[in-house]
């Protein structure tokens, strides 16, 4: 269990939260909410320990599984070593007992420490770690031959995979996880998604995966309001009784409104007059009907809307025998497939199976998409009548030049685009006022992943090319992505790890797995029917 009381946190006149109290009880498992900068990792934090709290304390237990955000604090350790260190007591035991092994002569208080130090590694099960550790690496898509290998040669999402297990590793009382389903495939996020429904102590979970916060949490902590308020129930339940209560205290609140207003026009009236008692006694009455003060929600939802130029023809793309490899092994293997306008294709497979290089492949000779970073090594991509390509690459970030500002950077796409349009179509994504002379250099993720956006929405492509794109977005940018992508009439190609992204806007599933990519023609729906059948046979 954690508790906080009357904490409070502040950054210069911004107040992000004041006077929270609340408690997370063992057992349930919250989603910590709220839009980008309200918080939520500041919050996170305290829950640590890593941060004090400029009002109010915090208690915690001793065992804390905390998910961390430095990749590269590891990368002289071994992988399972790594995970071993999410028990610190067993670890340090254990390097300590190391050390003293190590020595050529033991003296007797060494032969005594070294007593105690088997009692730690008994008491937390030390002597099972490493296999304890393997199940869970094994769990997150982490191979066993890498499980000898340095922190420092593995890839980013595969560290951030190794974290991951280290947070969990050690029966710990509670766990604080920081966006854990960032660069996890789906099998991996269904993995941890049993695995956090199964476990005993406290979950709070930051993400901005709708369907995992649906499928984990029985609770929502939402901070918006200079607040912390707790919801039962999964995201969208949250957000349903988020409204009720808003519109119902607006709703009282109008109420109030027009009875004030009708006594203060009986006392405008009556005040110089004979009815002096009942004056008194309908001012007293307006002092008790003050409306309450509805705090500013902090949440700023996005606006996106994709259109198009002009339709492509029928056959928005065809690619025949298909090939793509690198250092001589084949990733994709002679595919052919043949895309109608309208489809929506969801690219889907564990990582490292050749999603992003088909997009890539694909792309070769894409009009419209000038990046070096793409191409085949055989076969055919042919592309329809009238095709225009816009392109969510999964850097995209490194797709925006610097030295300039937001809004220089986004006309250079249309010069003849008004700086009225170009201030509208930054004001829709939360580039407000001077915002639009941000220079690009300092962009976030998220606000790069929005400015992105901003280009599509401006050159009006017939075919969306997305890897990865809900990355860097909070949930609201995420839900606005999934209606603008559900109401486009062109072709999409979706790389996404965000199940509701795939299960709502997916027409077609293009799934891979060792070489292979299976085409079912079907939403997503049917699609895990399918397979949930076939894995029964």
């Amino acid at each position: 269990m954690i508790s906080v009381s009357n904490v409070s946190m502040r950054y210069g006149g911004k107040i992000l939260f004041e006077d929270v109290t609340t408690t997370f009880l063992s057992g349930r498992r919250f989603g910590l909410t709220g839009p980008n900068g309200a918080g939520k990792s500041t919050f996170m934090k305290l829950l640590s320990g890593e941060l004090e709290p400029q009002k109010g304390n915090v208690v915690r237990p001793k065992k804390l599984g905390i998910l961390r955000q430095d990749q590269f604090a590891f990368d002289e350790y071994r992988v399972i070593d790594t995970v071993i260190m999410g028990n610190r007591p067993l670890w340090r035991a254990l390097e300590e007992r190391e050390t003293l092994y190590a020595k050529p002569d033991l003296t007797d208080e060494d032969g005594m420490r070294l007593g105690e130090l088997e009692g730690v590694v008994a008491e937390e099960d030390g002597y099972t770690a490493e296999a304890d550790a393997a199940v869970l690496l094994d769990g997150l898509d982490i191979p066993e031959p890498l499980h000898d290998r340095k922190m420092g040669e593995l890839q980013g999402g595969q560290k951030v995979r190794v974290l991951l297990a280290q947070a969990l590793f050690g029966n710990p009382e509670a766990l604080l996880l920081d966006e854990p389903t960032n660069y996890l495939d789906l099998e991996s996020i269904h993995w941890l998604q049993n695995f956090l429904n199964h476990y005993n102590g406290s979950v709070i979970v930051i993400s901005h995966d709708r369907h995992f916060l649906n499928g984990v949490c029985t609770h929502i902590a939402d901070i918006d309001y200079q607040t912390i308020i707790t919801y039962p129930g999964g995201y969208d339940d949250m957000v349903l009784q988020k409204t009720q209560v808003r519109s119902r205290i607006e709703s009282e609140n109008a109420q109030r409104e027009k009875k004030i207003s009708q006594l203060n026009e009986f006392i405008a009236r009556f005040s110089a007059g004979t009815r002096a008692s009942q004056v008194t006694s309908r001012k007293r009455e307006v002092e008790r009907l003050q409306t309450t003060d509805l705090a500013r929600s902090n949440i700023q939802r996005p606006f996106i809307r994709f259109e198009m130029n002009r339709p492509s023809g029928r056959q928005a793309l065809e690619s025949i025998g298909l090939t793509k490899g690198y250092d001589g092994t084949s990733v994709i293997k002679n595919f052919s497939a043949r895309v109608q306008r309208g489809e929506k294709i969801a690219l889907m497979g564990r990582n490292g199976t050749g999603k992003t290089t088909m997009l890539k492949a694909l792309l070769g000779d894409a009009p419209g998409v000038d990046d070096p970073d793409v191409g085949r090594d055989s076969g055919t991509v042919n592309w329809g009548h009238e095709v225009q390509v816009g392109y969510f690459a999964q850097d995209h970030r490194e797709t925006i030049r610097g030295g300039t500002t937001v809004a220089e950077w986004l006309h250079d796409f249309d010069p003849q685009a008004s700086k009225e349009e170009i201030r509208g179509l930054l004001g829709q994504m939360l580039f407000n006022g001077e915002e639009g002379n941000k220079p690009t250099d300092t962009l976030s993720g998220g606000e790069a992943a929005r400015l992105i956006f901003c280009k599509l929405m401006l050159q009006r492509p017939n075919v969306l090319v997305f890897d990865e794109p809900t990355n860097h977005l909070d949930l609201e940018s995420i839900n606005a992505l999934n209606v603008a992508l559900r109401k486009f009439e062109g072709t999409v190609l979706l790389v996404t790890h965000d199940e509701d992204l795939v299960d709502e806007v997916a027409t077609r599933i293009w799934h891979f797995d060792a070489g292979q990519v299976e085409d079912f023609t079907g939403v997503y729906a049917d699609y895990t029917a399918g397979a949930t059948a076939s894995s029964r046979r």
